[in-house]
């Protein structure tokens, strides 16, 4: 082959030569151009994807059963003791002039026969004056008239429930409308037992006074309406206002003395 053969050859292969290696090279770029905006759009456009945890749906909650409704609730009443079986406690002596003795034995307070009259009086203040129960034990022990001569207020007023006054049997409200027990409707006759204890039960009201000497449920010893009556204590009974015992020539004892409100 003759030099000039061989030079053209090779200048050929030169321009053969740069072509392709031009077009590898573009080749090249356009390929690396495309892997960085693959890249930079992996960067931007593809945020990392949270693990995702699956949730569970929460069933309702339940509606609460309806409950029945409530009872009302029982009214308290309040009570008092105003004798703890051992001391007079609040109680004093009633200054009659000529009472009996008066003395604490075996859980009853007991008012010796006086000339004419033996008792005791409360000296501190009364919870209620109106809408009450006072509940008692009284004995006649010896005599013939009444062992249980019970001053109580009524509102403002005071009034006296007699057990077995004028001879012993008459009972009554001392007084109404300027009457004592003998002379008003409340005259009740009652025969006593010396050595008996009888359960009193009384009941103040704003119109109305009952006394029981049997347990709740029986018929009343009195049932008054005072609906505009005038109530008030014979004088003798002025000295156990606001609430006290007497005895009229008479020995008696009393024991279990409560009050306590009454709540309709």
């Amino acid at each position: 082959m003759s030099t000039e053969h061989i030079n053209a050859a090779g200048s050929s292969f030169c321009r053969m030569s740069s072509r392709g290696l031009h077009a590898f090279c573009t080749m090249g770029l356009i390929v690396g151009l495309l892997v960085i905006g693959a890249c930079r759009v992996s960067d931007t456009e593809a945020p990392e994807v949270a693990e995702v945890t699956e949730v569970k749906p929460v069933a309702p909650a339940a509606e609460p059963a309806p409950s029945e409704p409530a009872a009302p609730a029982e009214p308290r009443v309040a009570e008092s003791s105003l004798f703890d079986g051992k001391t007079l406690g609040h109680w004093q002596i009633t200054d009659f002039g000529g009472q009996g003795d008066v003395y604490v034995k075996d859980g009853s307070i007991h008012l010796d026969m006086g000339n004419d009259m033996t008792g005791i009086t409360w000296g501190a203040p009364l919870p209620f004056k109106t809408n009450y129960e006072i509940t008692l034990e009284a004995m006649r022990v010896d005599g013939s008239d009444f062992f249980c001569g019970l001053t109580f207020p009524v509102g403002e007023n005071f009034c006296s429930l007699v057990l077995g006054g004028w001879g012993g049997t008459l009972c009554g409200l001392s007084n109404i409308d300027y009457y004592d027990a003998a002379n008003n409707e409340t005259t009740r006759i009652v025969s006593f037992e010396n050595g008996k204890w009888y359960h009193v039960r009384l009941h103040v009201r704003p119109n109305r006074i009952q006394a029981w000497l049997q347990e709740e449920g029986e018929e009343p010893l009195v049932d008054m309406d005072i609906t505009d009556r005038k109530i008030d204590t014979r004088a003798e009974m002025d000295s156990c206002q606001p609430m006290g015992v007497a005895t009229w020539q008479t020995s008696g004892a009393v024991r279990n003395i409560h009050m306590r409100k009454l709540v309709d």
